[in-house]
Formats: C-alpha cells, structure tokens, sequence
C-alpha cells in the first residue's frame, strides 16, 4: 500500500516544519510527500532539513489559492492512496499505521480529531487548549453537519476518476463537497481514534471561523450542488453545542500526549540565534 501524503502550504514554514516532524516519527513511512507551495515564501530551508523523507516539491509562481493547489498536488501522486494533510495540522506517530490497518476493508478512511488552540512562542507552537472532536458517522447527518476532517484521511487515488478533483467553486467548503461526493460511490470508514491533531483558533484566524457574504455564498452553492436545502451559516463551536450535534457525539482514543513539537527548524533558529548573540 502505496501512501502518498499531499500537503498545501503558504508562508507558515514553523507549521510546516512541525508536520514534517510528525511524519518523520511515524512508525510506517509514507512512500512519497508531495508539497505544493503555493507561491509563498520557499520552504526548501524546512525541507531542507528533513532529507530522509521521500519529497516532492512543487513550487508555484502565483497563488492559485488552496483548492486548486490541492488539485495541484494530487495530479502529481504516484502512490495508490492519498492522505490529505493541512500545513498546520498534525499527526500521531503511528497515524500512518492506524490508516493502513483501517483500509483492509473500506476506500475511504478519516479520523478523529482533537482541535488544539496554541500560542507560539518564537518558532514553537504551544499548545493551550483541547477538545476532542468526535462524531458517529451518518451519511444523512453529513448533509446537515459535516464531521469529516480532511487532514489525515486516506482514500484511494481512483476515486478521483468516478468523482474528479476537489471543487473551488465551493472554496471553504471544498471538504464537505468532497466527502459527499465520495460516499456516493465508495465505502467511507471513521476511525474511532483523535489521530489528527487539528489546530483551530476559537478566536479565529481560520477560514472557517469567518463569517462574511462571500463565505455564505459558498455555502448556498454547495447546498445547491448536493440538494441540501437552505443550511444556516453559524460559528463553527456554536453548531458543536446545538442538541443534534451532541446527539452524534461517539467515544474516541486519545493518543496525543499534548506535547509540543519542537522541530529542526526551531532547533536551528534558536542555535543560530544563540551564536549571534
């Protein structure tokens, strides 16, 4: 089983740099890391540092914005599977593991999370605050609430061809776009373990914290695209506390130990920091 991870990234090189440490500790190795900056700041002095790991950079001249960079990547995987990671996201050492084991009977795989609020403090992100998220899967719930979190799901890189690629037309909306789609002609698995560690900020520097016109018209989009009716447009932890949603509250492992990760990039600030002083 052939694992390529495909990550987005756009001037967060510390972000970046404490995923790769992620994937660097993992117990079962990915078989390629297709990195698409999408015309930031060049990352080649994070990557740089992580030799050991089989990836593949794709540098873009302009920024294309996230979905079509993603489209970007995928287009260059050679492994039969993909892992959709975000820049600041994370994953638990033995993510990989727990996703291959999952795939012996599904296409589709997708984890728990927990979201983590951090501070950083110089190129360390500190985490500060926790929650699990954790939902029962329910084809019919999705249509309301979406619980799928893309980063760490791993699905077979044929499902592109029934279904083509991830859809800008919806941009912020791209992922529930993409798990709808996808369980109309494959089988979808949740994996009951908070695996992904899914930074988000409550007071909100994330897309999905933003409530404007332009986000409300991606979501009436989508919401034509799958027939789902007219879908209010409510803060992101809000929705979370509403009755149905607790309702769909499921039992989850937790794996994270809550530490911070502190990266060869970190590592070789702080010394060059060190020497100039």
């Amino acid at each position: 089983m052939k694992i390529s991870i495909v990550i987005v990234t756009y001037n967060r090189l510390d972000e970046l740099a404490e995923l790769l440490e992620s994937i660097s500790l993992q117990t079962e190795a990915p078989y390629e890391i297709i990195i698409v900056n999408d015309g930031g700041v060049s990352v080649e002095p994070v990557v740089n540092l992580y030799k050991e790991l089989p990836i593949k950079l794709i540098e873009l001249q302009e920024n294309v914005k996230h979905v079509q960079a993603r489209n970007i990547g995928v287009s260059h995987v050679t492994g039969d599977y993909i892992m959709l990671c975000d820049d600041d996201d994370l994953i638990s050492i033995k993510h990989i593991e727990y996703a291959k084991e999952a795939l012996c009977d599904a296409d589709f795989v997708y984890f728990d999370a927990e979201i983590v609020t951090f501070d950083k403090v110089e190129k360390t992100r500190i985490p500060v605050k926790r929650r699990t998220f954790a939902y029962h899967y329910d084809e019919q719930g999705m249509r309301k609430f979406s619980t799928y979190v893309p980063s760490g799901s791993v699905y077979n890189k044929e499902l592109h061809d029934k279904i083509g690629m991830f859809d800008p037309e919806v941009h912020n909306y791209w992922d529930w776009d993409f798990i709808l789609r996808a369980t109309k002609v494959c089988q979808v698995k949740r994996v009951p373990v908070a695996s992904v560690i899914y930074a988000f900020a409550e007071s909100g520097s994330n897309q999905s914290a933003s409530l404007n016109e332009k986000r409300k018209q991606f979501l009436d989009r989508l919401c034509e695209k799958h027939h789902l009716g007219s879908l209010p447009q409510k803060n992101f932890f809000v929705l979370l506390e509403e009755p149905e949603m607790k309702e769909r509250e499921a039992e989850t492992t937790i794996v994270w130990d809550g530490q911070p990760l502190h990266t060869r990039y970190s590592k070789r600030e702080v010394t060059s920091n060190e020497y100039k002083d």
